[in-house]
């Protein structure tokens, strides 16, 4: 069967039949194109690209132009699956008119299908009024990086009765702003397994367990090319970056030692042009 672009109303059925939601990240045309020949469902240009690829602490320093300019290779390279760009700290906390600009930013200048915002309560009404202005939302929820800070790390969120109820109840709240699904990140299995039980729209776990209606990982992680650390829940399913490496040493010795490039790497000319040049 030919193969059709992935829509939110492919999400939405996926849900209603009990169907796995696949996602992964991508930052760039190349690796956008291997996730989508994967014939995973979606892509999200993560905020993550701060840490993966352009080595900053945390996901904070990350700029509008920064993701569009990477949201656009991605677009490139993607065919079929259902393009999320991530709206960076700072885009969307000013005004809802400079949250829906910068949304539409996504949409118009990088052809993204929809954008994702972290927050529950705080982002409830900039949420409706970027959906309203016809610009699909992905929520997330639990742990969200943005805000690490005041989250005190890293952490594992809704392990308490009241901290699970507070995470349900704002799943709820964006589901009422219009929200087409909801990323649930380092939330108890049982926690996101009520939430998505609750939930008309899909649930996709990033570290939330295999309860979710969906999964996503940052692809860095998952192939193991972002080394200096793997939060507990990635599956490491190739370790690249020892790879690599050795490709790249090995490199350097063969040059330094005459090896490379041999004549299969090189380029000659006919020894009858040789011959008039020597004589020029």
């Amino acid at each position: 069967m030919e193969r059709k672009k992935f829509t939110i109303v492919d999400m939405q059925n996926k849900k209603r039949d009990g169907k796995k939601i696949t996602m992964l990240t991508a930052y760039d045309y190349p690796m956008a194109r291997l996730v989508d020949d994967a014939g995973i469902d979606s892509i999200l240009v993560g905020d993550s690209l701060g840490m993966v690829v352009l080595g900053y602490e945390s996901t904070v320093p990350v700029t509008m132009d920064e993701m569009i300019h990477h949201a656009k290779a991605v677009r490139r390279g993607t065919k079929y699956a259902f393009l999320v760009g991530d709206m960076p700290f700072g885009s969307y906390q000013i005004s809802k008119e400079e949250a829906i600009r910068n949304a539409g930013r996504f949409m118009k200048e990088a052809g993204c299908d929809a954008v994702k915002l972290e927050g529950g309560d705080e982002v409830a009404e900039v949420t409706k009024a970027i959906v309203d202005a016809g610009i699909p939302v992905l929520g997330h929820l639990g742990l969200t990086p943005q805000t690490i800070s005041k989250l005190g790390g890293f952490r594992v969120q809704g392990k308490t009765a009241e901290g699970a109820t507070k995470i349900l109840d704002q799943a709820l709240k964006l589901e009422r702003a219009g929200c087409f699904a909801v990323v649930l990140e380092c939330v108890p299995n049982e926690v996101a397994r009520m939430i998505t039980e609750k939930l008309k729209i899909p649930t996709i776990s990033c570290g939330g367990g295999p309860y979710c209606d969906g999964q996503v990982l940052v692809t860095n992680d998952m192939v193991g090319i972002f080394d200096r650390f793997t939060p507990k829940f990635v599956k490491q399913y190739i370790k690249l970056s020892p790879l690599i490496l050795d490709a790249f040493k090995k490199y350097k010795e063969e040059v330094e030692n005459g090896i490379f490039p041999d004549e299969e790497h090189s380029f000659t000319i006919k020894e009858e042009e040789l011959n008039k040049l020597k004589k020029k």
